[in-house]
């Protein structure tokens, strides 16, 4: 029977090489893979997890799913060392949504923000 394999949440970007840098140099994603000219999207990649950038029109807004729904991530990757991820990210200079913290649904987990407002949630299964 087929499997899925991956997956690579895509983020909707105003600023294409800001938004580049900040997942490059904030929050640790490498093996970069841009297309375009200028280039507008990306594959970047961190830990065999993937995220895709992709900027979209000069002029067109970006609405991150928090402001639509007040705590809702943009993407969520799970993680095996919270309180180790959130400072090698703090030190790289991430901006941090909220800090590591025990939810009710078994996860200690903590977000950071992107330059569009996108919150991104990193998750470790606890308790279980």
């Amino acid at each position: 029977m087929p499997r899925l394999v991956a997956s690579a949440p895509v983020l909707l970007v105003r600023s294409f090489p800001a938004a580049l840098a900040y997942w490059r140099d904030a929050a640790g994603f490498a093996n970069v893979r841009a297309w375009g000219e200028p280039p507008g999207f990306a594959i970047l990649e961190r830990d065999g997890l993937h995220l895709m950038l992709k900027a979209v029109p000069e002029g067109t807004d970006v609405v991150p799913h928090g402001r639509l729904q007040p705590g809702m991530w943009d993407a969520y990757f799970w993680i095996d060392d919270a309180d180790a991820l959130h400072a090698d990210l703090a030190a790289r200079g991430a901006m941090i949504a909220y800090p590591p913290c025990d939810q009710f649904y078994g996860c200690r987990e903590f977000a950071l923000l992107d330059p569009d407002g996108h919150e991104v949630g990193f998750g470790q299964a606890v308790g279980r």
